[in-house]
């Protein structure tokens, strides 16, 4: 069986989709640290980043890039954090975390945020794209 991240490429599971092409997708974290915090994840299952092929994982940081430019300009920070730590779902993803000073990106400070939030970030940052 697939990991979550399977389930929502699938379509199994509704995300709030901020970028797709053939090998990749962006979406909000349902538990952001911070609001605007997304994901990029490769639609071909494998569980470490360091395991993905170098041209997927090209496309990935460049994916990953135009996607931190765009919440950079929807939400309020001074710049958009890299997070690529691989324990919480065994599928390679990179976070994208919206951040004011260093202490911003800290998975302790996750939080639920409503549907509705959720959907106007991912509107707002789409436009951008």
């Amino acid at each position: 069986m697939g990991s979550i991240f399977a389930e929502i490429i699938n379509g199994t599971i509704p995300c709030h989709k901020l970028y797709e092409d053939e090998q990749s997708l962006s979406f909000l974290d349902v538990r952001p640290i911070r609001p605007g915090h997304a994901l990029v994840i490769p639609k071909q299952e494998i569980d470490y980043i360091f395991d993905v092929p170098d041209e997927l994982l090209q496309t990935l940081i460049t994916v990953a890039k135009k996607v931190a430019r765009a919440i950079d300009q929807s939400v309020d920070c001074r710049r958009v954090g890299i997070i690529v730590a691989g324990l919480e779902v065994p599928h390679a993803h990179i976070h994208l975390v919206p951040i004011r000073e260093i202490r911003d990106i800290n998975f302790a400070n996750a939080t639920e945020m409503t549907n509705e939030k959720l959907a106007r970030i991912a509107e707002t940052i789409r436009a951008l794209l």
